[in-house]
């Protein structure tokens, strides 16, 4: 099949054409700084050159409108008829507790997105603007989505119930979610298919690392807890965003500070994290070349911190699957920066795990072992695909419809 891969930001669209048989992709790009006075595109077919220009795009709609065009451009494109295209993939962010798996986007899942943007204000409209111009734009195609919540919909109650007046959940729905369920479910999936082992059998603890940051407890294929929350503020330390504190923090700033709650809510998600820790960089390659080549204290701290959160969370989901079989490394942190990878590692020998610290310092494309011989608990790197993750559960779907 190929299939369309579309992800909408709320200021973004990343998108992909790939071939799920061969699992190439024909096409990726992106469209960003949607709604602002200068918009980015880029474009890069398979064996072309990247292609990049400056546009307005005040919208998604129009946004859609551009990708089709440069996909069929008569000098450029790589298709000549949308027919070429045989289903829609839609990255869709918050399906609230009603979908656990993907789905074929029909107007009930639509009034479930619209019902759900409460919870994901900035990315659900977004998402809805996506699936409508592509039945615009590309009408007859079949449109697929899958939510980033489902894979965490496994979870009990005593994991994702918070500690407040229960009609907070029962009558407004408040409750931890979690989010890079997609990337999760991938992971968690090829770590099985690399160690010749089925899925259920195995105990999986899965790191996301990247600027936003995740963990998930994953047993026998299932989430059953995860960091963050009910936003994606919670959790870990992450590039920008604070991760986990006391609650009554954001009072404090208020008060002491005279900040308003919009305020508040910008120092913990943009101006938090490694950002707010190091005075340096959310960027963690910046962080990486200042602890190697300067030796910069601040970095360290902040680099120290990052990984101690990633401890305690995996020490707990330890305890909560009453030990664990393989640890997973993903994301663009997780894929990319050893001395992390060495720092969450150490001491975790109680647990079975061994780190080989050659096998780690390796740079290599796909999925690296990082565990030694004698090591009871594997441990990897494996490349996230969120695109392909999402064809696939496409082509599934339709195939079985």
């Amino acid at each position: 099949m190929t299939i369309l891969i579309l992800n909408c930001g709320s200021s973004s669209i990343k998108f992909q054409l790939l071939e799920t048989d061969t699992r190439n992709v024909k096409a990726s790009g992106l469209a960003e700084r949607i709604g602002e006075p200068v918009s980015k595109f880029s474009c890069q077919f398979a064996g072309q050159d990247k292609r990049k220009r400056q546009i307005l795009i005040p919208d998604h709609e129009r946004g859609i409108e551009i990708i089709i065009h440069e996909l069929m451009d008569e000098q450029h494109g790589i298709i000549r008829d949308p027919g070429e295209i045989d289903a829609i993939g839609h990255r869709l962010v918050h399906g609230g507790e009603f979908y656990n798996t993907s789905v074929i986007i029909d107007e009930r899942v639509v009034e479930v997105m619209q019902e759900c943007c409460n919870l994901a204000p900035l990315h659900n409209p977004a998402n809805i603007s996506g699936i409508e111009a592509a039945l615009k734009y590309l009408p007859g195609i079949p449109q697929c989505g899958l939510f980033d919540t489902a894979f965490h919909q496994t979870m009990p109650p005593r994991a994702y119930l918070y500690a407040l007046p229960i009609e907070y959940y029962s009558d407004y729905h408040l409750r931890r979610y979690g989010f890079h369920g997609t990337s999760h479910q991938y992971v968690s999936q090829q770590a099985a298919k690399y160690l010749g082992a089925k899925l259920e059998d195995l105990k999986i603890i899965s790191c996301h690392l990247g600027n936003g940051a995740s963990i998930t407890a994953i047993e026998h294929g299932k989430s059953i807890d995860t960091s963050m929350g009910f936003t994606p503020l919670e959790g870990l330390m992450m590039g920008t965003r604070c991760g986990d504190i006391d609650p009554a923090i954001p009072f404090h700033l208020m008060k002491a500070f005279d900040m308003t709650p919009d305020e508040v809510y910008a120092v913990l998600n943009r101006q938090s994290g490694m950002l707010g820790l190091s005075k340096i960089s959310n960027d963690m390659r910046v962080i990486e070349e200042e602890i190697l080549e300067h030796g910069n204290e601040a970095a360290i701290l902040a680099h120290e911190v990052y990984a101690y959160r990633i401890k305690k969370y995996i020490g707990a989901y330890a305890a909560a699957m009453n030990g664990f079989d393989v640890m997973v490394f993903t994301g663009g942190v997780g894929e990319k920066m050893p001395i992390l990878r060495e720092l969450v590692c150490s001491d975790l020998e109680f647990f079975g795990l061994r780190l080989d610290k050659a096998l780690n310092n390796r740079f290599a494309d796909g999925i690296l072992e990082l565990h030694t011989p004698d090591s009871r608990v594997k441990a990897l790197k494996i490349p996230t695909n969120e695109e392909l993750m999402i064809a696939l559960e496409t082509e599934r779907l339709l195939k079985n419809a």
